[in-house]
């Protein structure tokens, strides 16, 4: 079969589970929100990152684009949906694709959207402050948020699928993100610049003192995904649907 045809139908199947829908809701809601909550015009602080700040709301954001990932996938493991899907579609490889594929066209396109709001709607709290941020670290920023996010969303969709399971996925994840991160971060110096989710944010940043550049940085988040995914990819491909 087509690629296409897959795609469509795999876009369809996205659009009619409302739980995928919030998601994307709450990613652009909870990132926006929090962004213009935690504005402030921090100039007097030596450390102050402007560009980070106005993107804060990504850290609580990025954990609606995991949901979205692995919900997406969990959903062909239950009411016999996957062995359907087979049925249609019997080279696993490009079903898989063309489900990755509708994973993480939506959530690229909601993140550019979430980060260029999140961004004016703290300029709008920082005042004078946000006249510090120079056109390419914005447009750096918006960019960022929307690869960034895509590659998380990928990221729980390949765990999703390696578990066949999203609340495997997610009881592995978000703890990750919300907890260990930090606290890793905390104790083991530069090594947690090659962490997933903190190389991906240096390009929120307006400076960065660690290894990792914004690009190399997502770059390193890409090969975290791209494992996640080549696992996800064997379970599909090896095990029993």
């Amino acid at each position: 079969m087509p690629f296409t045809p897959v795609l469509h139908a795999e876009w369809l199947k996205i659009r009619t589970l409302r739980s995928l829908y919030g998601a994307l809701i709450a990613l652009f809601a909870v990132t926006t929100a929090f962004s213009a909550i935690a504005a402030t015009d921090g100039s007097d602080d030596p450390e102050f990152d402007l560009l980070f700040t106005a993107l804060l709301g990504m850290m609580p954001g990025q954990i609606a684009a995991v949901a979205f990932g692995a919900l997406a996938v969990s959903s062909e493991f239950t009411g016999g949906g996957l062995r359907l899907a087979l049925a249609a579609v019997p080279q696993r490889g490009r079903w898989f694709t063309a489900k990755l594929t509708a994973i993480a066209v939506p959530v690229f396109l909601v993140g550019l959207v979430t980060g260029g709001t999140s961004l004016a709607a703290a300029r709008a709290g920082m005042g004078a402050a946000a006249d510090g941020l120079t056109a390419g670290e914005q447009l750096r920023g918006v960019l960022g948020s929307g690869v960034y996010l895509a590659l998380m969303a990928l990221f729980a969709a390949g765990l999703a699928a390696l578990l066949r399971s999203g609340i495997g996925a997610l009881s592995i994840l978000i703890p990750f993100l919300l907890v260990v991160s930090f606290v890793i971060g905390d104790t083991a110096g530069g090594l947690t610049d090659f962490l997933p989710d903190r190389a991906g944010q240096v390009v929120l940043h307006s400076t960065w003192d660690g290894t990792l550049g914004p690009w190399t940085g997502l770059a390193v988040t890409a090969l975290w995904t791209a494992g996640a995914v080549a696992a996800g990819a064997w379970s599909v491909r090896r095990r029993d649907a």
